[in-house]
């Protein structure tokens, strides 16, 4: 199974505040464990969301909203896209990461659907859907 892991922002993130050599030194550490367990799929950090956006649909309607966003609770920081056998697997793992932030910090983990979360139905256009699109990626590299 796939999740996602995700680090919820913090007022210092959002201030745009760099982590510190020895947090970075850490955080490398941490995912080089992840990728030699075969457990990393990839995993970035996020800029603040002042300099982001948002979309906002209304119908056919289109609102683009210049960041910065005012619940910090609510934003991602940076996130991490794993392969692991069980959310319990997942879950081992996040309580193995450095704490990503000075201070209090939180990460959220959520499982990432799968063809066959469709029903069977819709299996064999999905995966093949996907499998094209994923070959398309690949040849880009």
């Amino acid at each position: 199974m796939r999740v996602m892991v995700m680090v919820k922002a913090t007022k210092d993130s959002e201030a745009g505040v760099m982590p510190s050599t020895e947090l970075l030194a850490a955080m490398g550490k941490f995912n080089e464990e992840l990728v030699k367990a075969g457990v990393m799929l990839a995993g970035e950090g996020l800029k603040p969301s002042s300099k982001g956006a948002r979309v906002k649909f209304s119908g056919s309607q289109r609102t683009v909203v210049d960041g910065p966003f005012a619940e910090t609770k609510e934003l991602v920081a940076g996130f991490w896209l794993w392969q692991v056998r069980s959310m319990d697997e997942a879950i081992e793992w996040v309580k193995r990461c450095p704490n990503p932030m000075p201070g209090n910090s939180e990460l959220e983990i959520r499982q990432v659907f799968e063809a066959e979360d469709f029903g069977p139905e819709f299996t064999p256009e999905l995966r093949e859907a996907e499998n094209r699109l994923r070959a398309q990626v690949e040849s880009r590299k």
